[in-house]
């Protein structure tokens, strides 16, 4: 079998395309990431948008793929994704940290599927959301939980 048969040079750029864009969309959440000494980072967001990007494009790509193939495979994919999140939540005593990690890999989840699906927009605005989020509401967070600790004295 020729694995090159099915190779076409303006599909395969088309897929680079979107997978660096999902790449680059994830970047400043998995900075953000970083920079907050999380479980998950530079490293993971984009990896993980990238993934659910191929998914994606691979899903839409498949003969015959019906859209409710494709909704199982999303399914599937936001599933998984869920997983991988659960595991940067961590319990500490009656605490639970990484929930904003967990979601925030489940919401880049989203952006690599919606740049495989060629709807960009919402990729963009998913990224800068999440990134605002994360950024501005975190000297809120922090007043938060030093309130809760001396609560706690």
């Amino acid at each position: 079998m020729d694995i090159f048969a099915n190779f076409d040079l303006d599909d395969a750029l088309s897929h680079l395309v979107a997978l660096a864009l999902a790449y680059g969309l994830a970047l400043p959440i998995g900075w953000n990431r970083e920079k907050e000494e999380r479980s998950a980072g530079v490293r993971t967001f984009p990896l993980v948008a990238m993934a659910a990007c191929s998914f994606v494009l691979i899903s839409t790509s498949l003969p015959g793929a019906t859209p409710d193939v494709q909704s199982r495979i999303l399914a599937g994919l936001m599933t998984g994704i869920g997983f991988v999140g659960g595991g940067a939540i961590l319990k500490q005593g009656d605490r639970a940290t990484g929930t904003a990690t967990a979601a925030s890999l489940w919401a880049t989840g989203a952006i690599g599927a919606a740049v495989g699906y060629g709807e960009l927009d919402i990729a963009v605005i998913l990224s800068l959301v999440i990134f605002l989020t994360l950024t501005l509401l975190a000297p809120l967070h922090k007043a938060a939980q030093k309130r809760d600790e001396e609560d706690r004295k």
